[in-house]
This record gives C-alpha cells, structure tokens and sequence, in this order.
C-alpha cells in the first residue's frame, strides 16, 4: 500500500490545437505555468514537445532549452523529458535539443502507421538518437508502438547504446496502431519482462483509452503512468479537461483506488535511475 508510482504528464504534444482545447498550452510561458500548475498536482516527470509561433511542431533547440530553464526554475527536482517524436518535424533535427541535457528523452525503436502518415523511424535514426542521448548524458524513454520495437530497444542495450534497465512506455490506442486492449498489454508485458528484465515501464492510453489503460498499469504494477493534454483533451465525452493539473489530479485518484501515491521528484529521479 502507499506505493510510490510516478506521474507523467505530456503537456502539449505535437497534434492538438487550442481550436480543440483552449487550454492546451502552446507558448514557452504557458508550458511552464501548464506544466508548474501538473508538478503542484503530482506530476514529477514533464514529456515536452515545443510549437511554432503557428502551433506547427518544432525542433527548435532554444525552445526547449527555454522551457527547460523554466522549469527547472519553478519545478524543483521535476523530471525534465523532451520528445525526439517525428510527427512535422525534420528527422535531421529531431535529435538538436539533446545537446540541452535534459534528464530525459523519447525514443521510439521502429516505425508504425499512424491515422494519417506512417510515423518513420530508420534504423540508422534510431541509432543516431540513442547514440546523442548517450553523448549527453540522457535517459531514454522508449517508446513502443508494436511487440517488435522490444526488439529493438534489446538491440540497443547490445550495442551499448543505453543500459540495461531503460524506461519502457507502451503506447495504446492510437489508430492504425496498436489497440487498447487488456491481453496486449499481457503479451508486451511478458515480453518485456524475458528482454529486458530490469526495465522500469508504463502505459499511455490515447484518448478515451487514457482512463482505461492508466487502470490496466496500474493493476500490474506499473512503475510510472501518463496524462496529459497531449493524449487526451476531455475528461468526459462532453467536457473538455480544464488543464493538465486536472488530468494530474484523476491520475493521482486513480493511484489511491490501486494503493499508491503520486511519487515525490526525488522518489521518481530514484525509480528511473536519475540522479538527485
């Protein structure tokens, strides 16, 4: 009981507009008053994307770097995670914020369809970012879309690109790839567990699948879980979510129906192998 379990929130993402939710915070001030408002509500690890002044996806380094700073000015031990995602931004420059060291950054091990384009992710860029994320000293978080990007991320921990205890997010829900389906999560689990053995993981559930499979982690005993406007702009069918803090604050009850709490900045930096 009381079990420490991290709370992720992705606070912007790459694809929703503030045409689908007002809230949804696109400029430097608003991902830090966004992300400062999730970190009072529990959250201890922040997954970040940053915009075009148009709200387009960026790659800009000074961006993240300054939504970093701020952070890490507002949001004492909060873990800082930026997103090497692929969706509008130029493959070449999906790795330039790294040089930033933050404590964190996604990495997905393979390619998977996506609603409207197949989300590319070449072996040689794969290696390339996990290749940076060493240089600079960052966690990977690895993203899997499908049962073979396991595979993958085996294969980096064998060619000494990352460790052996990498954090694992199994992403579910998003169309054209993987469902949002209890056995799924079973058999990536079971996966997981003969490759990688140390890993610590998670779930993101896209949508209206984010309650579902928040539950489903939960239920198995999963290290971390993820929020976040990013994934999910509603709290019900017919109503928007307020803010990033509220779908913090669900997570977090939804913590104690399963005998945690949100984990502290500290607690979480020790979960996932970071410093203090």
């Amino acid at each position: 009981m009381d079990k420490p379990v991290v709370i992720a929130v992705a606070i912007t993402g790459s694809v929703p507009r503030k045409a689908d939710n007002p809230a949804l915070p696109v400029t430097v001030a608003e991902q830090i008053e966004s992300t400062h408002e999730a970190y009072e509500a529990g959250a201890s690890l922040a997954h970040i994307h940053v915009r075009n002044d148009d709200e387009s996806p960026s790659s800009d380094p000074e961006r993240f770097a300054a939504v970093q700073e701020g952070l890490r000015r507002h949001c004492p031990g909060l873990i800082v995670q930026f997103s090497t995602g692929g969706r509008g931004r130029d493959p070449s420059a999906r790795g330039l914020p790294l040089m930033h060291r933050p404590d964190m950054a996604s990495l997905s091990t393979g390619s998977v369809n996506f609603p409207t384009i197949v989300y590319e992710n070449h072996t040689s860029l794969v290696t390339d970012l996990a290749a940076r994320m060493r240089e600079f000293g960052v966690r990977p978080e690895i993203e899997i879309f499908d049962l073979s990007h396991l595979h993958g991320a085996k294969r980096l921990v064998e060619a000494g690109l990352m460790d052996a205890r990498p954090h694992v997010q199994f992403v579910m829900g998003v169309q054209n790839a993987m469902p949002a389906e209890a056995h799924l999560l079973d058999i990536l689990l079971a996966e997981l567990r003969r490759l990688l053995p140390q890993a610590t993981w998670t779930a993101a559930g896209i949508g209206r699948n984010q309650a579902i499979v928040m539950e489903w982690a939960l239920a198995r005993g999963a290290d971390a879980v993820r929020t976040g406007l990013e994934d999910n702009i509603r709290v019900t069918k017919d109503r928007l979510a307020a803010s990033n803090a509220e779908l913090v604050r669900l997570a977090a009850e939804a913590l104690a129906r399963h005998g945690g709490r949100p984990a502290t900045p500290a607690e979480a930096r020790a979960a996932l192998s970071l410093p203090a």
